[in-house]
């Protein structure tokens, strides 16, 4: 039996600067709340943005890695919550998005070669957050759209889109608006 290793790590990805590839569409940017215009003005990055106080925002991002495989769903079920817990999203809310994350894992784990990793990310905004599972797949293929678990998986977690990657890599994801709409 080998050792499997679940990991995770935590960033704050660094606001853009002048010629820098970010914002990339679906960026969410916080602004930090204390800080004043007139703090903005004094520490202002050389070279950066126009607006002062954009260059020192920053996204949070998590990433999960773990062993493809059933078992482990918990933890992401738990990590999940506890994400959108920081983000003060309701009960009602954190319970469908983990609802929407164990169902999203079901459809790809499915497809996912014995052996390999899921991978998890996410990117907290504000009020919203956005949460990519991808796994490898011996012949990939995005999850049909028209099946009642992607239905539900819509209706929980507000957008729900599906993509190919590199590296034959089948990805899900969800984004979740705190306070949306039927959630709660």
């Amino acid at each position: 039996m080998s050792n499997r290793y679940l990991t995770v790590s935590c960033t704050q990805r660094p606001a853009p600067v002048a010629g820098s590839p970010w914002p990339m569409p679906g960026h969410v940017r916080k602004r930090r709340s204390d800080v004043t215009e007139d703090t903005a003005a004094a520490t202002a990055v050389p070279g950066g943005s126009a607006d002062p106080a954009m260059d020192r925002e920053s996204a949070d991002y998590v990433h999960v890695r773990m062993p493809a495989e059933g078992a482990y769903l918990s933890v992401l079920r738990t990590a999940t919550a506890g994400l959108a817990a920081r983000l003060d999203f309701t009960l009602d809310e954190i319970e469908d998005l983990r609802i929407a994350i164990d169902e999203a894992c079901a459809m790809l784990l499915g497809q996912a070669i014995p052996g390999t990793d899921l991978e998890c990310d996410f990117e907290l905004g504000t009020d919203q957050v956005t949460i990519t599972v991808s796994v490898s797949a011996a012949q990939a293929r995005v999850p049909a759209r028209d099946t009642f678990a992607w239905t539900v998986l819509s209706a929980l977690a507000g957008s729900v889109d599906s993509r190919l990657g590199p590296g034959d890599r089948v990805a899900i994801v969800l984004a979740k608006r705190r306070g949306t709409p039927g959630s709660g």
